[in-house]
């Protein structure tokens, strides 16, 4: 007969678990620190050498790393969802830029319908803060934070939808964004007249979103990154005029 023993799960299973559930919701991210043993075994309700055992366990199965010294943290589980050659690949060529812009125009604007529909009060609420940062940001022309922030605005979108696997592939992709890889984000904010109407674009995103209007939440995300790309496209093309131009000078002083 197909049945056996009924047996009450280990603690340690249950807060192997637990852990995995942090971890795939994307609320435990990589590199985050996990709390002293003492208290999160004070947290978790279980013995040390329950917890213990479930470290262990979570650290053979790659999800969890130890730095001597330093504690336990969130690995980067993410860190080889592209092989390097790859990445210097997408780095070399400006193709990569506007598919990637395309691969996020698709999948952000799916979860900004999403987001619109499932997400709920607390997630809306993530996002109007992280907005309203955006605004005090946008003040100090500080460059650097309104890039940060930008990131940060269209996480919480993802967050916001719900789907796991969304969610750890586009943390992948801003990973590299993040790292330089497919086009410097800040300088879409270096001109005044880019900077206001990028601000008003994610205004545009965060009000549809709190109307929860799924429709005009999609059509935000597109136009913004409608524009930029064109926005890059106009870049790339000054780059190009600029350095004809300097060419042009410089043949033009050796003539003389």
């Amino acid at each position: 007969m197909p049945f056996h023993p009924v047996s009450s799960e280990k603690l340690s299973q249950a807060v192997v678990r637990q852990v995995e559930k942090l971890i795939l919701r994307g609320i435990l991210r990589p590199g985050e620190r996990l709390p002293s043993e003492r208290e999160l075994a004070e947290r978790l309700a279980v013995s040390r050498p329950s917890l213990r055992d479930a470290i262990a366990q979570l650290q053979e199965s790659g999800l969890l790393t130890a730095k001597p010294g330093a504690g336990v943290y969130v690995a980067d589980v993410l860190g080889g969802a592209f092989a390097p050659s790859l990445i210097d690949l997408f780095a070399r060529h400006d193709e990569a830029v506007f598919d990637y812009l395309s691969f996020r125009r698709d999948l952000e604007g799916l979860a900004a319908e999403r987001a619109a529909r499932l997400g709920s009060d607390i997630d809306l609420e993530v996002i109007q803060t992280v907005f309203n940062k955006m605004e005090a940001a946008h003040q100090k022309r500080n460059a650097e934070d309104e890039a940060q922030l930008d990131a940060q605005f269209h996480m919480a979108i993802i967050e916001a939808s719900h789907n796991v696997v969304m969610l750890h592939m586009m943390r992948s992709m801003y990973d590299l964004l993040r790292g330089g890889v497919f086009y410097n984000r800040q300088i879409m904010f270096k001109q005044r007249t880019t900077r206001s109407a990028l601000l008003d674009q994610h205004r545009a995103m965060n009000d549809a979103l709190q109307r929860r209007d799924p429709a005009a939440a999609r059509e935000a995300v597109e136009a913004h990154l409608n524009y930029v790309e064109n926005a890059l496209r106009d870049q790339q093309k000054t780059e190009r005029n600029e350095e004809v131009a300097r060419q042009r000078l410089e043949h033009a002083t050796q003539s003389d």
